[in-house]
């Protein structure tokens, strides 16, 4: 495959960016192999961006809901037939196992095929009025112009979270990739050229968070910032948009979630549900649990298997079938992983599979790592148990009650992802009620979300406006509209109309 020279897409062109710089995409499975080259965005390209997005705003939202479904039903036909060569782009981009890169584009076309279906439901509620003669309706009318700032870890299906449901509604959108992964972002991008969609309805943006996220997220005629993210990155999205009488923020922005398995579990189903949960992604999903909340009767004999599962992971090459775990997105990622791995050995964790960088020839110059797993008794103090680490770094913690399972669960600022594994459905009915979290999962992973369902979480997880399909909630606006048809005007509450 040659090297891709990308470009930004402003106002229905294809453009490099005005400072002329740029920077690499380089596969993180492999740093020597350079896939794409791209602009490096500044304020000014985002400033042309956003004003082809204001201006194509109007005539966007005048468009029948159902043609600017139709674009999606478009989109969708042309991805399905380039879906085995999109998916191994991904998996060469970002890293992710063949198997994920291809649920990843099948979980991006289900987004798109929810928001083509959604455009021919119904919009809106009629509601009863007091008086009889009066009709009362409720439309939702669109914010504007989008931000959507995505990560490089769904580098497909995020992107059209957040894009699918704002255009549908008939906004409009400046949607800037993560820098890690600019190639799945340009082909999203060129999809929805090639679909039908309208000059200046959606515009690219390339680059890094401080030369290009920023100015986005500070535009005075941006009106929604969608972001999925770093907590860091987001709260100071939160900070901005906070700032403005107009601007509305949503933010998805990780977790440090657990898998809680009880003393009645179906033995097997907790095993692999903890795996996934634990090593999907190499432990880079947002719902990716690095907490197994194990009861002290299971625990000897769950510690040993899942050890013994742990070692069989296949880590290697992303494009092969058989492989697992590919690697972490850079260096940067595998640092991480190696201090949190010191933490938990300085904070007294009993190391039970010694992980970590892997070297040698079939590993070349990625950043690839196996996993670490150690038991950690509880302590509030110990930060490996309540900050989010993003590598297959995995704490088995041993729990009594059910009281103290909830304590270890909620005891983190974040609040996104659980799995109960339990054939009790009063212990998960206690956990549904009082644990903190988003997205719940009882004899099943903490990962899998399905896009027709909210997806957020609470604390430093998120802004409590779930995105993909719930997302319509953040990027509309309701209204209520009265008409009356009497011949003579009649107030609710009993308010007299009469003018003496």
């Amino acid at each position: 495959m040659s090297v891709v020279k990308g470009k930004n897409f402003i106002n229905g062109k294809w453009i490099d960016s005005h400072s002329g710089e740029t920077f690499e995409s380089r596969s993180p499975a492999n740093q020597d192999e350079v896939l794409g080259i791209f602009p490096r965005s500044n304020a000014q390209d985002v400033d042309e961006a956003v004003r082809a997005a204001r201006k194509a705003f109007p005539a966007w939202r005048a468009v029948s809901r159902i043609k600017r479904g139709e674009v999606f039903d478009n989109f969708v036909q042309m991805v399905k037939k380039d879906h085995e060569d999109l998916s191994r782009l991904m998996a060469r981009e970002c890293g992710k196992a063949i198997n994920e890169s291809r649920a990843d584009l099948t979980e991006g076309i289900h987004m798109a095929q929810y928001v083509f279906g959604m455009t021919r439901m119904p919009a809106g509620d009629v509601i009863a009025s007091e008086i009889a003669e009066k009709d009362a309706t409720m439309r939702r009318h669109p914010k504007g112009v989008v931000a959507a700032i995505t990560p490089w870890n769904f580098p497909f299906a995020i992107p059209l979270w957040l894009l699918g449901p704002s255009l549908v509604e008939g906004n409009t959108a400046v949607f800037k990739p993560s820098e890690d992964t600019p190639l799945m972002g340009q082909k999203i991008i060129e999809y929805l050229e090639r679909a039908g969609i309208p000059p200046g309805v959606v515009n690219l943006v390339q680059g890094d968070g401080e030369g290009a996220g920023r100015p986005l997220v500070a535009h005075p005629e941006v009106d929604v910032v969608a972001f999925t993210g770093s907590y860091d990155a987001g709260s100071e999205i939160r900070k901005v948009c906070a700032a403005s009488p107009h601007k509305f923020a949503v933010c998805e922005m990780g977790g440090k979630n657990a898998v809680i398995v009880f003393d009645d579990a179906d033995f097997q189903i907790a095993l692999n549900a903890s795996l996934l949960s634990a090593y999907k992604t190499t432990g880079q999903r947002c719902v990716s649990s690095g907490k197994l909340i194990v009861h002290e009767s299971l625990y000897a004999k769950f510690c040993e298997e899942f050890v013994k599962l742990s070692k069989r992971v296949s880590v290697g090459d992303p494009l092969n079938e058989k492989t697992f775990m590919g690697p972490l997105i850079n260096d940067a990622g595998r640092k991480k992983m190696e201090y949190y791995n010191d933490l938990a050995r300085k904070e007294g964790g009993r190391v039970l599979f010694e992980g970590g960088p892997l070297t040698g020839k079939e590993y070349g110059r990625g950043a690839f790592v196996s996993p670490f797993v150690y038991q950690m008794d509880y302590d509030p103090k110990f930060r490996v148990l309540r900050e989010e680490v993003f590598a297959p770094n995995v704490a088995i913690v041993p729990f009594c009650t059910i009281d103290e399972a909830i304590q270890i669960y909620n005891d983190t600022d974040y609040g996104l992802a659980l799995a109960v594994i339990t054939e009790d459905y009063r212990k998960a009915w206690r956990l549904r009620e009082e644990c903190e979290y988003g997205l719940g999962y009882v004899n099943l992973p903490s990962i899998g979300a399905e896009v027709h369902l909210p997806f957020g979480g609470v604390k430093k997880s998120g802004t409590g406006m779930p995105s993909a399909a719930t997302l319509i909630d953040a990027v509309t606006h309701r209204t209520a509209w009265t008409v009356n048809h009497a011949a003579e005007i009649k107030m609710a509450q009993g308010l007299k109309a009469q003018i003496e």
